[in-house]
């Protein structure tokens, strides 16, 4: 079995992270997962979440929005349309998105065709100021 796992998160713009890792931990449509070296293959669709992995015996910790994970022959890709580092998000840019999704989904009902839309973006604010909490406990 193999020690370590390639791990490659991609967006449309750029190749994110290209790195050996010990284990991930992502955010699945059904919920929070793990893998380790010699993992089954599978694929998933991820969820506007936190992606951790660790390698060297550090904690990376990521905020992701929408995407396809795969894991094959310790392999993993991870197709995103945006990926952050903690220590890269913007706390205060993501507290004014959660501001304005609140706003905007107070005036909202379930059935207005922007409800999804300021839902996702609330959620992806919230997702964003949990992991760059991450990056302050290091």
């Amino acid at each position: 079995m193999a020690e370590k796992m390639k791990l490659e998160i991609v967006t449309p713009y750029k190749k994110v992270v290209d790195i050996e890792v010990d284990e991930v931990t992502a955010t699945g449509k059904l919920g929070e997962f793990g893998v380790l070296p010699g993992h089954a293959p599978f694929l998933t669709s991820l969820r506007i979440g936190e992606l951790a992995y660790k390698y060297d015996g550090k904690a990376e910790h990521m905020a992701l929005n929408w995407g396809y994970f795969e894991i094959k022959d310790d392999r993993i890709i991870v197709l995103v349309e945006t990926a952050e580092l903690a220590e890269e998000i913007d706390v205060e840019r993501a507290k004014a998105a959660q501001g304005r999704a609140e706003e905007k989904l107070k005036h909202l009902t379930t059935e207005d065709k922007q409800f999804k839309v300021y839902e996702a973006a609330l959620e992806r604010a919230l997702i964003r100021m949990q992991v760059a909490g991450k990056a302050v406990r290091k």
